[in-house]
């Protein structure tokens, strides 16, 4: 099981929640025109200098079980595969067997 890729991506939604609150303040100064070009411009500075894992675009659903960076359901976290294979030994509430 690749544990890297599962850690590297649990540091990174850490690290966003943990900067996301000062991030959404320097984006609001930003792109209000009301504040004066210096402060805007020192602001786009300050967000310049926050670590990458802070960006949300970086973070990427992967399977908790495998690593997995296709194929993922949100609502569980699981790839495809794994959610199979959990659903038909009952592991997951309320997900049934469909039948018609």
């Amino acid at each position: 099981m690749p544990q890297g890729r599962i850690l590297r991506d649990m540091q990174a939604r850490v690290c966003m929640a943990k900067n996301e609150l000062s991030r959404q303040a320097y984006r609001y100064i930003i792109r209000n025109e009301s504040y004066p070009t210096r402060v805007r411009m020192q602001a786009q500075l300050a967000l310049n200098n926050f670590p990458r894992a802070a960006r949300s675009v970086n973070i990427k659903n992967r399977c908790l079980e495998t690593g997995r960076g296709r194929g993922v359901f949100r609502d569980f976290r699981l790839c495809r595969f794994e959610f199979r294979l959990q659903a038909l030994r009952g592991q997951l509430p309320g997900v049934i067997k469909s039948t018609w």
